[in-house]
């Protein structure tokens, strides 16, 4: 299936949908009313900007598109926890997941179909990278939540399908979208980005000054560990990122999270602890313990719950604050990545079949 032909509006910041509408020969406040059609009230067709001219919505209708991925499958949790697997107008498909906390919903996003940093405990890897997300695509899977289950999303965390910092441009595209108060107006402080460890755009994010959260997959504490589960580490080994995670902290006055997944007998030793204590002293940053869930075709299998906590207990008995992530979705396909890849698999199956 081909992506559909046209300019996708929903793609565009606020500047950008400004600049093009003027270009029509329409007046600026037009653009604002559109925006807001796109951002706040969640049309997916022009007809339905009812404000505007009806010859601008012709225009509109032959040039241009709206950003609108359709749910192909959808999974509910006994937690409340939805996972979607999203087809967009390309044919590609991308996971979403909806967490519900008492703070708020939380919706985790991807940001490229499929992903090409390699990590061996991750399903989301394991077929490659296929292209980019738009900054409209990232968005609408916010909307798509919002709209199934009529409940609005307070919070965004950039740890689905893909690396955001290896999507870079349309991800700061999506963040200025997402938070622009003609939009949705999700805060900066409500969103995390989670990166795997690409040091250049760290240090090029850290420019930017934002108030996210940034989450960096540091996954073991020694760089033998870490390469055997992160080729992106022989890139840029932990010489480098812990001093771009410092330098980070220094620039935007931003405490970093180190997300760490807890793999039996590879990382989860008390030795393991004592290194990760060393390798962050006097950052004062946060360590996410991560439960892993089971990945078909991968090596490695979670720790039990009792070694999680026991390390954690390690950890904060050498100065770290650590906490556990709480674990959801583990009724489901909830491995990130897990849903796309089983669904490709019953297609092709499918196809096989009737050969």
């Amino acid at each position: 299936m081909e992506q559909a032909a046209g300019i996708c509006l929903s793609d565009m910041t606020l500047d950008r949908l400004t600049a093009y509408i003027v270009s029509l020969g329409q007046p600026k406040f037009r653009a604002k009313q559109i925006f807001k059609w796109l951002h706040q009230k969640l049309v997916t067709e022009f007809s339905q900007m009812t404000d505007q001219p009806k010859a601008l919505i012709a225009l509109l209708e032959q040039q241009c598109t709206i950003a609108a991925p359709a749910i192909r499958r959808r999974q509910q949790s006994a937690d409340g926890t939805v996972k979607y697997l999203l087809q967009l107008a390309d044919g590609n498909c991308i996971e979403t997941v909806l967490m519900r906390y008492k703070y708020g919903n939380t919706v985790c996003v991807s940001t490229q179909v499929g992903c090409a940093m390699g990590c061996r405990f991750c399903a989301s890897t394991q077929a490659g990278r296929v292209r980019d997300l738009t900054p409209g695509e990232i968005a609408s899977e916010i909307y798509t939540a919002q709209k199934d289950t009529g409940e609005r999303v307070s919070h965004i965390v950039l740890m689905g399908i893909g690396e955001p910092l290896h999507n870079f441009d349309n991800v700061m595209d999506f963040l200025e979208i997402i938070s622009c108060p003609e939009g949705v107006n999700i805060g900066m402080r409500n969103i995390s980005l989670s990166t795997c460890g690409l040091v250049p755009k760290i240090d090029e994010l850290a420019k930017r000054h934002l108030q996210l959260t940034l989450s960096v997959s540091l996954h073991a504490p020694d760089n033998a560990v870490r390469s055997s589960m992160m080729p992106v580490n022989d890139a840029f080994p932990l010489e480098q990122l812990i001093p771009a995670c410092r330098r980070y902290q220094k620039e935007t006055g931003r405490r970093i999270s180190f997300e760490y997944s807890m793999v039996r007998g590879v990382n989860d030793s008390s030795e393991m602890a004592q290194k990760l204590a060393d390798l962050i002293r006097g950052m004062g940053a946060h360590v996410n313990l991560i439960p892993i869930n089971p990945v078909d075709g991968s090596p490695y299998s979670a720790t039990d719950d009792a070694n999680v906590h026991r390390f954690r207990k390690e950890l904060e008995a050498l100065g770290v604050n650590a906490t556990v992530r709480r674990r959801l979705g583990t009724d489901i396909s909830a491995a990130c990545g897990q849903l796309r890849r089983e669904d490709a698999q019953e297609t092709l199956q499918g196809k096989d079949e009737t050969q």
